[in-house]
């Protein structure tokens, strides 16, 4: 599924239509990028946290030429899915996904 696909779901979900829908999608995808940026954990129950650590600096390999290298230190951004997203994600239906249809 793609965005524009995501907004004509929601659009159909809320029964609004895909301007606001999409407007929400934004907004939300906005603020949460906002949040992450200050170093602050997103929660939302059922669905699941998002939160930022920080990975050191450390020494690598070139694949190619087998060099060491310097991989500097920077944030990344973890998600952990809460268990209702996990029971939706391993529900029978969800694992008997048809060509063109929805599960």
């Amino acid at each position: 599924m793609n965005k524009s696909e995501l907004v004509a779901a929601i659009a159909e979900k809320t029964q609004t239509t895909k301007t606001a829908a999409e407007e929400a999608l934004k907004a939300t995808i906005e603020v949460i990028s906002e949040q992450l940026a200050c170093g602050e954990q997103i929660t939302l129950i059922g669905f699941g946290n998002f939160k930022v650590t920080r990975r050191e600096a450390r020494k690598g390999r070139n694949p190619q030429t087998g060099k060491e290298i310097d991989i500097p230190a920077k944030n990344v951004i973890k998600f952990s899915p809460g268990k209702a997203l996990e029971e939706a994600a391993n529900a029978p239906k969800a694992t008997k996904k048809k060509a063109g249809k929805k599960c």
